[in-house]
């Protein structure tokens, strides 16, 4: 897993994130990106979101 600093998580796939409301959500990509500013469309996933609408 590698941290960035005002951008996402970027984590070697796949992967399996549980969702604050329990919900699962599976990636079989080799490596994917996860949102750590909740503006994503796709969230649990980074659409590069915290780039467009400024740093947090």
């Amino acid at each position: 897993m590698t941290v960035t600093r005002e951008g996402p998580m970027l984590v070697e796939g796949p992967v399996e994130v549980v969702l604050d409301d329990g919900t699962t959500v599976r990636s079989d990509r080799f490596a994917v990106a996860l949102c750590t500013c909740r503006r994503s469309r796709t969230y649990p996933w980074c659409d590069t979101s915290h780039r467009r609408r400024g740093r947090r």
